[in-house]
This record gives C-alpha cells, sequence and structure tokens, in this order.
C-alpha cells in the first residue's frame, strides 16, 4: 500500500462542555495539537435544516497512528480544524496491517 501525501496541517479539537447552573451547558472546543492529514472528499448532498439549506460532504482524512490513551488519538464527536473548515469525526479506523495510519472519516456541514 502506497504511503499517504500528508500535506495539510490540522488541529484536533475535543468538546468541554460546562454547566451554566440553569441545567444545561455550554459547549466549547479545547484544541489538543496538531495532524498532517491528507484529506480526500468522498460524498456530498444537500439538505435543508429549519428552512436553510445546507451542505454536507464527508471525507477521508489520513493521519499518523497515536496509541490508545493518547489525547493524540482522534476519536468520534471530535474534529479537525483548518482555519474556518471543521470536519466532525464520525468514526476511526486502522488504515494499514503495520498500525502505522489512521482513516478518519468525517463530515463538513456548510449552510448555503
Amino acid at each position: 500500500m502506497k504511503a499517504p501525501y500528508l500535506n495539510r496541517k490540522l488541529v484536533l479539537e475535543s468538546p468541554v462542555r460546562t454547566a451554566d447552573g440553569a441545567g444545561g451547558y455550554t459547549e466549547t472546543w479545547e484544541a489538543l495539537g496538531e495532524h498532517w492529514a491528507e484529506i480526500t472528499a468522498r460524498t456530498g448532498a444537500e439538505r435543508s435544516i429549519a428552512g436553510v439549506p445546507v451542505s454536507r460532504v464527508s471525507y477521508r482524512i489520513v493521519v499518523r497512528n497515536a496509541p490508545q490513551g493518547s489525547t493524540m488519538r482522534p476519536a468520534p464527536d471530535q474534529r479537525f480544524r483548518e482555519g474556518e473548515r471543521r470536519f466532525v469525526i464520525r468514526a476511526v479506523a486502522d488504515r494499514d496491517a503495520r498500525g502505522h495510519y489512521l482513516t478518519c472519516f468525517a463530515d463538513e456541514e456548510v449552510a448555503a
């Protein structure tokens, strides 16, 4: 298998929930570190949410592997950030049998 071309720098972020004092919470994002990645678009679709058209594109994002339990290992419901773009991670799998890389399946949603 050919090695991926890791040419995009992404910031891995994790959600942080803080109680708001009224029984709910506010959510912010904490940067965990940076990954060099290969990003490949997969599929796309447009739908309407509350009357607003929203475009969703699925991506395959390949990064170097990190050990289980490491804060640098991507996980579902975390996200990658590249400037103003946000890629929400839906699933993570080993890319190769040797465990050198991880494949993250992610979605980017943009209001049209």
